[in-house]
């Protein structure tokens, strides 16, 4: 493992140790308290085996993509796909038989996807896209730095060791599940999607592979549905929360998109929740033993932190409003893991303000062309952030070759 510094090694274990006995256990020894007992009966297909999501990856992809990778043909797999951009777009000339038959199979909506819901999905985050980008950005990546296998699969893996890069890519899907255009034939949202399952899958295959990582395969059925409750389950939480109006018919369809997604990523129906009831019943089954702190989470986390403030404003006062930011956004508990300091003087403003902010901008909303301007500030926010991130160069969703340089 990369040298990491005294300080954060000291942050991660002076919060390990306020956690007291029960926070102490590692979070494998945690689950092993609790079986798995989420009914399928709650998923989008309604039945299933019931199998713990622990032991299940992807027997589709994980031994195309091995093959793939021990064959040395995945560096011209992702120059064909370079230009694969959009849903619409038939699969590049050139590819391996086995992996265009995989993806065309892939890039399948499930037949339960709803085009009405889709369409409903978009015209929220039309007018929520200010809410969600910050929870599932801000939100969404500090809550994983505090999940202790994801932080350790990232840091470990060749993503870990270019975080921009790493948070760029990630945020490529990121912003196609909230485009306008997300499932339209013009959209991009199938495309990295599946380019992120072969993504998963080769992570998979190397990780094991090198001498630093430890334990189970990485990225199981569970993993991915700790990290998919950490986008939509925690936003619609902590948007029901600052009261933000959501009519039912907004809720079913926001939550839709999420499933479609999930499916893409080579999620199994059985495991994926049908309504919000089951989906916080899911949450809340599988996100507390599998969250905790790590070296590895504290120094992802002051990555990630640092690069936002450089975003938001390079050389101010930025960072320790971002920290306050953050901490308020996933609080206390998951802010001490991830050793996000505390901001004596933006704490309370942030916690005052932003209730006070939501009150104001919801009371603009419902009038005209408001949706669509606030789209248009998102949308430049969006772009920006991948511009710097990427330092203008072109970027896009590639299966790595390698884990990690040490």
């Amino acid at each position: 493992m990369a040298e990491l510094s005294r300080r954060r090694m000291l942050v991660s274990g002076g919060a390990l140790g306020a956690l007291g006995a029960l926070g102490a256990a590692a979070p494998a020894h945690a689950r092993s308290l609790l079986d798995w007992t989420w009914s399928p009966s709650g998923s989008v297909a309604g039945a299933g085996a019931g199998a713990d999501p622990r032991w299940v990856w992807d027997a589709e992809a994980d031994p195309l993509v091995a093959s793939l990778l021990d064959g040395g043909a995945v560096p011209e797999v992702n120059k064909l796909l370079w230009n694969w951009t959009r849903n619409d777009q038939p699969l590049p000339a050139g590819l391996p038989a086995d992996l265009r038959a995989f993806m065309e199979k892939a890039r399948q909506l499930p037949s339960w996807a709803d085009r009405g819901k889709l369409e409903t999905a978009a015209e929220f985050n039309k007018s929520r896209g200010l809410y969600l980008n910050l929870l599932n950005g801000v939100g969404g990546g500090m809550l994983s730095t505090a999940i202790p296998k994801e932080a350790r699969s990232v840091y470990y893996s060749k993503g870990g060791a270019d975080m921009e890069d790493r948070v760029a890519k990630t945020s490529i899907l990121g912003f196609a599940v909230g485009a306008l255009d997300a499932y339209r034939p013009e959209g991009s949202c199938i495309v990295e999607a599946v380019k992120t399952r072969l993504v998963h899958a080769a992570v998979r295959h190397l990780l094991q592979q090198s001498p630093q990582w430890t334990g189970d395969i990485p990225i199981s059925q569970e993993d991915m549905l700790v990290t998919w409750h950490t986008l939509p389950t925690f936003a619609m939480r902590r948007m029901r929360d600052w009261k933000v109006p959501i009519t039912p018919a907004q809720s079913t369809a926001y939550l839709h998109v999420w499933q479609v997604t999930a499916h893409l990523l080579g999620i199994r129906d059985e495991y994926i929740p049908a309504t919000w009831a089951a989906a916080e019943a899911q949450s809340d089954q599988v996100l507390p033993p599998n969250m905790g702190p790590t070296p590895e989470g504290v120094e992802l986390t002051d990555v990630l932190l640092g690069q936002l403030a450089e975003q938001t404003s390079p050389g101010s006062i930025s960072r320790p409003l971002c920290n306050a930011l953050a901490r308020y956004l996933v609080g206390d508990q998951v802010a001490d893991w991830d050793g996000i300091g505390r901001e004596p003087v933006w704490g309370p403003l942030v916690t005052a303000a932003w209730p006070a902010l939501v009150k104001f901008r919801e009371g603009l909303v419902p009038l005209p062309l408001v949706p669509e301007a606030a789209w248009v500030l998102d949308e430049a926010a969006r772009q920006y952030i991948l511009f710097y991130l990427t330092k203008g160069k072109e970027t896009k969703i590639e299966i790595p070759t390698t884990n990690r340089p040490e």
